[in-house]
């Protein structure tokens, strides 16, 4: 009677314990916010590749997802393999590891690399219906995706605000073994180093200097006067949305089949010409007074339902218009964040009405889930990390048909992840595995 007893409570535990899991996991599987990293995507890189910072991805209509990243993030000791040291076999390699890899490298919805080319690095991308490439440089270029054959180009002025290069590099050969100081070096301050205060004269010179150059090339010039934070290609429309970073950040339209300049605006939608060329009228102090222009990094997308969402990430924040500009509304998200801002890449959710905003955080290293309508913060997904599902740097963000979600890293990250929905079966799988 005693072991029958036993037998039946070691049943009743059982069924507690496996109805407890059977919950957990069917309640995480039923958010439609719930996502498990994916350690099989993507498969591991040809030709003894190392990726590079990723400032531009892009899903296209295959759920193809296309990586631009910047090879010049390497430094010299992830390039050895580009060495030969000459030994009585012939020439080896310094080590096994690695080569500077193609700046875009598309991987299908595997992970496998199946097309690749080496172009200018670069910020912010799109491809198009047919696999034209849309590269953010010192201005938008068009490329075929097989040759890597500059198509077109968006015009731009002949000179940059800060006096950088303008143009296609001459000659974009490497030193082999020779890479730079890395992706981080230019953002680290050492500890007790002082900053020299700037001399008052040159100080004063630099300030007339830039009210100069913005004086010729005022708020409205109808091209690109910055740089490239974003692009976006709406082939209904016959339109590309373009985030130049001229004064804290300027959507501009263009024709996709000419190029031509349509219309632009600034921050609550406001028209280019307004837009303020006083510094002030673009500074944010975290949990202060949202400026009046937009402060910085800005990157756009478009919904399905013809609402422009811009990122304005330097004063954490996003605006709504329309496609013509009228401003509609405001979320301000994580409203403390200082250093680069919470608000970076914009993705939809993959239903029809696309109900939900993912942005991806640059400095929080998060992915926050925002309500479309209201911009109200539902749910979060990740950290500070350089394990597999953890963040160092996330920089882009894009989510295919199926609703998986890509997302690319800078600084020490200088990878591409996926996120598999929890209730699709590949996710039940991986929540499974982690119980083994």
């Amino acid at each position: 009677m005693k072991s029958k007893s036993i037998g039946i409570l070691t049943v009743i535990i059982v069924l507690v314990v496996f109805f407890n899991w059977y919950s957990n996991n069917l309640i995480q599987a039923q958010s439609p916010l719930t996502y498990t990293f994916d350690p099989t995507w993507p498969k591991a890189l040809p030709n003894n590749w190392k990726m590079g910072g990723v400032t531009g991805l892009a899903v296209d209509n295959n759920d193809n997802v296309w990586v631009y990243n910047r090879p010049n993030d390497l430094t010299s000791i992830e390039l050895h393999a580009e060495v030969n040291n000459l030994t009585d076999n012939g020439p080896q390699p310094l080590a096994l590891c690695c080569v500077r890899p193609p700046s875009m490298i598309m991987f299908n919805r595997e992970g496998v690399v199946i097309q690749s080319f080496d172009a200018p690095q670069g910020h912010g991308m799109d491809v198009d219906n047919e696999g034209f490439v849309y590269l953010g440089q010192d201005t938008v270029r068009k490329y075929d995706p097989v040759q890597g054959a500059l198509v077109a180009e968006v015009k731009r002025t002949p000179e940059r605000e800060n006096g950088g290069r303008v143009g296609l590099p001459i000659n974009q050969e490497r030193t082999l073994g020779i890479g730079g100081r890395g992706p981080v070096a230019n953002f680290i301050r050492v500890a007790g180093e002082e900053e020299t205060s700037p001399d008052p004269d040159v100080e004063a010179m630099e300030i007339a200097r830039v009210r100069a150059f913005r004086e010729k090339y005022p708020p409205e010039t109808p091209m690109i006067v910055g740089g490239i934070e974003e692009i976006r290609i709406i082939e209904s429309d016959n339109e590309m949305y373009v985030a130049d970073n001229y004064l804290g950040g300027r959507v501009l339209v263009f024709a996709l089949d000419t190029f031509n300049f349509k219309r632009g605006w600034g921050a609550y939608g406001k028209p280019l010409s307004e837009i303020s060329i006083d510094d002030s009228d673009h500074y944010y102090e975290p949990n202060g007074e949202m400026p009046i222009d937009f402060a910085g990094h800005l990157t756009i997308n478009v919904s399905n339902d013809g609402l422009v969402y811009a990122a304005d990430r330097n004063a954490n924040r996003i605006h709504v218009t329309t496609k013509d500009g009228e401003f509609l509304k405001e979320f301000v998200l994580m409203p403390s964040t200082g250093v680069g801002g919470s608000t970076g890449g914009v993705a939809f959710s993959p239903d029809p009405e696309q109900k939900y905003l993912y942005i991806s955080d640059l400095t929080n290293n998060r992915i926050w889930f925002l309500l479309r309508a209201t911009g109200e913060l539902v749910q979060q997904m990740g950290h500070m990390g350089e394990n597999g599902g953890q963040f160092f740097g996330l920089h882009m963000i894009d989510v295919d048909s199926e609703g998986n979600i890509y997302t690319g890293e800078v600084f020490q990250g200088e990878r591409a992840q996926r996120f598999v929905p929890s209730n699709s079966l590949k996710g039940e799988l991986l929540l499974q595995l982690e119980d083994i």
